[in-house]
C-alpha cells in the first residue's frame, strides 16, 4: 500500500518505520537534512533502519492511499493546503495530532468531501537524530471517523495492527481526544515553562499541584460537555502518561527552543474556549495559556 506521512518528527518517524516493513512509505518534510538522511539511510527506530522514501514536495504524495498527518497543530493549514483538490476522495487522511481543531483545519485546507480519520495515540518516541528515534514503551492508538466510513476506519486500524501497533476503533472518538487533551494540557506547558522533561511534574511538588489542577479543570469542562472520559480519575491518568514519558522533552518545550509557535492555543486554549461554551471557569488553563504566550514573546 502507498502511504504518505506529513511530518517526520518523532511520531512520524516511528509510524513511518513500522509501516515501511510491509508498505511503500514516503515521508514529507521541509528539512533538507532529514530528507537526505531518509533517502540515504531510511528511517530508524531503536537502531533498526528500514528503507523509505522522502521528499520536500507535497505533489510527490498526491497518489498515496493513506495520508498520515503528524505536523504540529499550528502547521496543519500550511502543510495540507498543497493537497487541496489533488487527493482521491477514497484516500484515507489520518490525523494523530495533539490538541483540538485539527479536524476543522484539515477540512478547511482540503475542502470538498474527504475521508478523514481522527485519532488519539499514547505512543511516544524520543528523537536522537534526523529520522532516528527511540521508542518509549508501547502506547495505544484509537481511531474514529470524522467523515470516513466505518469500513475505512477499520481498514486503517488493521494497517496499524499489522505494523505492530496496539490500535482499535471507537464509535465516538471525542472521549479519547479529550483524554489526550487533558494529559497534554496538564503536562506540556508546566514542563515547558520549567524547561524540564515531563517527569518534573512528578518530581516537584509545586509543578505537580499546577498540573493536577489543569487536569481536573479540563476534565470538569469535558464532563460539562457530557463527554464520557476513558478514565475516572484525570490525575491518575496524567501520572501514568508522565511515568511513560518522564525523560521526554515535550513538543511545547521543543517549540520554545526552536523559536516556533507552540500548540498552546490548541491545547490549553482549546480547554478555555470549550469552558466558555460550557459556562465552566478555567482559571488555571487561562493562566498557563497566557504564560506560554508571554514566554513565546520574550524568549531570547
Amino acid at each position: 500500500m502507498k502511504i504518505g506521512i506529513v511530518g517526520s518528527g518523532a511520531l512520524g518517524t516511528l509510524f513511518g518505520q513500522r509501516l515501511a516493513a510491509a508498505n511503500d512509505v514516503m515521508l514529507l518534510d521541509r528539512k533538507r537534512d532529514v530528507v537526505e538522511t531518509i533517502a540515504r539511510e531510511g528511517v530508524r527506530v531503536d537502531g533498526e533502519a528500514r528503507p523509505a522514501q522522502a521528499t520536500s514536495e507535497s505533489r510527490d504524495l498526491y497518489g498515496v492511499q493513506v495520508l498520515f498527518v503528524f505536523v504540529r497543530a499550528t502547521d496543519t493549514l500550511r502543510a495540507l493546503r498543497p493537497f487541496a483538490g489533488e487527493l482521491s476522495p477514497a484516500t484515507a487522511i489520518v490525523s494523530l495530532q495533539n490538541g483540538l481543531g485539527n479536524e476543522e483545519a484539515i477540512k478547511t485546507s482540503l475542502g470538498g468531501t474527504i475521508s478523514l480519520v481522527i485519532g488519539a495515540t499514547t505512543e511516544s518516541a524520543l528523537t536522537v537524530g534526523p529520522a532516528d528515534v527511540r521508542r518509549l514503551g508501547e502506547g495505544a492508538t484509537v481511531l474514529g471517523s470524522a467523515g470516513a466510513s466505518p469500513e475505512l476506519v477499520n481498514r486503517v486500524v488493521r494497517l496499524l495492527v499489522d505494523a505492530g501497533f496496539h490500535a482499535s476503533a471507537a464509535y465516538d472518538i471525542r472521549p479519547h481526544l479529550w483524554g489526550k487533551l487533558i494529559a497534554n494540557a496538564a503536562i506540556n506547558p508546566v514542563a515547558a515553562l520549567l524547561e524540564a522533561p515531563n517527569g518534573v511534574v512528578l518530581r516537584d511538588e509545586h509543578a505537580g499541584d499546577v498540573a493536577r489542577s489543569l487536569a481536573q479543570e479540563a476534565a470538569t469542562v469535558a464532563n460539562a460537555m457530557r463527554i464520557p472520559l476513558p478514565f475516572s480519575d484525570p490525575w491518575s491518568y496524567v501520572r501514568t502518561i508522565v511515568e511513560q514519558t518522564a525523560e521526554l522533552d515535550n513538543s511545547m518545550l521543543y517549540d520554545l527552543r526552536a523559536g516556533a509557535p507552540t500548540e498552546v492555543d490548541f491545547i490549553n486554549g482549546a480547554v478555555v474556549a470549550a469552558g466558555r461554551r460550557a459556562a465552566v471557569p478555567t482559571p488555571y488553563n487561562e493562566t498557563l495559556t497566557a504564560l506560554m504566550k508571554a514566554r513565546e514573546a520574550t524568549r531570547g
